[in-house]
């Protein structure tokens, strides 16, 4: 079995793709810097001796850089990598869209376009979506914050965005007759200081020892995704999520309701999505 991580260098990736090698999965780390891949994998290596990884040049800023993803027949990719902005200066990525949704979303849309042909027979394309994007609003009118900007709210509509398209997907290929699975998974709390180290690739910092009570490190935020990719138990079009609250805990799913269950909207994030990024996933 093989599975590509996108931003499987650091972070939720980074234990995600551990976690996968740990099962005996063979992991593809996608990452745009070839010297912090290399870094993640020797870590990967020294965790899991006997670990079957390798890494696949991708830009999820770059559209060229995701349509020409080099990797071979996947089981499943898990659509992780994003960006989360902090300063008020409205970035872009390299076609012009708007970062976080350029890269949380419309990226990944175009690299599920592009692995159509490569994902096997009953391969399964895991979102990781976010707590965050419960509380979002998309607007239509400005889907990449042209007219107000702000990056707390550029951030949860792109993740917003991946979620609709997550199950928007699932639909489409329920449709078609497809055999493959398009399913939701979000970290919950997951925390740089309540996750274990891994140098040089991540060294914690001062416990927060309240916090670890309602919150998790990285490695348990990459419990659900994994579960996604992999458990026998997982179905198209469900949520993942940690048990306690949706923060903490382990996997299970959870109900598609509220924004998540607007059918509409995510028809409408499908047809922009095709529009900006001029290709489509198409399964059968």
């Amino acid at each position: 079995m093989t599975v590509l991580v996108t931003g499987g260098n650091a972070g939720i990736g980074y234990f995600v793709a551990e976690q996968l090698a740990e099962a005996g999965v063979e992991v593809v780390l996608g990452s745009r810097d070839a010297a912090k891949a290399e870094v993640a994998l020797r870590v990967l290596r020294e965790r899991v001796p006997g670990a079957r990884a390798s890494w696949a040049r991708l830009d999820l800023a770059d559209l060229a850089s995701v349509n020409g993803i080099e990797v071979g027949g996947l089981d499943a990719v898990v659509l992780n990598a994003g960006v989360r902005l902090e300063g008020p200066q409205r970035r872009e990525t390299r076609d012009g869209h708007e970062m976080s949704f350029g890269v949380n979303h419309l990226g990944h849309f175009a690299l599920t376009a592009a692995l159509q042909d490569r994902l096997r027979p009953g391969a399964r394309i895991v979102t990781m979506g976010s707590f965050a994007a419960k509380s979002a609003k998309l607007d239509f009118a400005d889907l990449e914050s042209k007219r107000d900007y702000q990056p707390k709210t550029a951030y949860e509509r792109s993740k917003l965005a991946q979620t609709l398209f997550a199950l928007e997907l699932d639909r489409r290929l329920r449709a078609a007759g497809s055999s493959r699975l398009s399913v939701v998974a979000h970290p919950g709390g997951a925390l740089d200081r309540l996750t274990p180290d891994r140098p040089p690739l991540h060294v914690r910092g001062t416990k927060l020892n309240l916090a670890r009570i309602a919150l998790q490190g990285k490695d348990g935020g990459a419990r659900p995704a994994v579960r996604a990719a992999v458990g026998p138990d997982v179905h198209s079009g469900q949520i993942w999520g940690p048990r306690v609250f949706g923060l903490k805990g382990k996997p299970r799913p959870e109900p598609v309701r509220g924004p998540y269950a607007d059918a509409e909207a995510a028809a409408r994030v499908w047809a922009a999505s095709v529009e900006l990024t001029g290709v489509e996933p198409v399964f059968s």
